[in-house]
């Protein structure tokens, strides 16, 4: 069985969606979810689904093996960072090369980089005026977005479309794929 942590810092929707995909895999699991945010809801969502969790501070995750010595002691096969907004260290990602996936809100090499996530990526997007977005799932390397892309979705923006009707759309491209493409890539591992 293949063991997946997920790194998450806010409400957790992209990860209670993962969880109830994984929840009936006889193949793979959610063995965890990691939060650098000890009063972030995810950890509430995590809780009531059962999925153990795990809090850290900077000082941890940048200065410290614990984060890292916590994966190994699970025996973790793939990250999965689902609205993790720290950059991960390289002594993890170097550990799980080609292992760490993260889900952006926009079709990068675009509106991507240290300080773009949530609406500040679909404000950046309508201001542009752009006929579309969409999300990227991609492998994390050292560079904020800068990974290998896996997997793109596209949806159209219309005249209407507001950065709250945008994040939206986006929203529902994440539900829908980000989880299979999880499991794609799991295969691959």
């Amino acid at each position: 069985m293949k063991k997946i942590a997920i790194f998450a810092s806010g409400s957790g929707s992209n990860a209670e969606n993962i969880i109830n995909y994984f929840q009936n895999d006889a193949e793979n699991v959610v063995k965890i979810v990691f939060c650098n945010k000890p009063n972030a809801y995810v950890l509430e969502r995590a809780k009531r689904l059962n999925v153990p969790t795990f809090v850290f501070g900077r000082e941890d995750f940048y200065h410290s093996d614990m984060v890292l010595n916590e994966l190994k002691r699970l025996d973790i096969d793939m990250i999965v960072l689902a609205g993790f907004l720290w950059k991960v260290p390289d002594a993890i990602i170097e550990a799980y090369r080609e292992r760490v996936v993260n889900i952006h809100p926009a079709l990068l090499p675009s509106y991507g980089g240290k300080g773009m996530y949530g609406m500040k990526v679909h404000e950046s997007v309508i201001a542009a005026g752009e006929k579309e977005s969409g999300i990227t799932i991609h492998y994390v390397n050292d560079h904020y977005d800068e990974g290998a892309t896996i997997f793109q979705a596209r949806c159209e923006i219309t005249p209407e479309d507001t950065p709250d009707t945008l994040a939206e759309k986006v929203h529902a491209l994440e539900y829908e794929h980000f989880p299979r493409v999880i499991k794609e890539v799991l295969e691959k591992i």
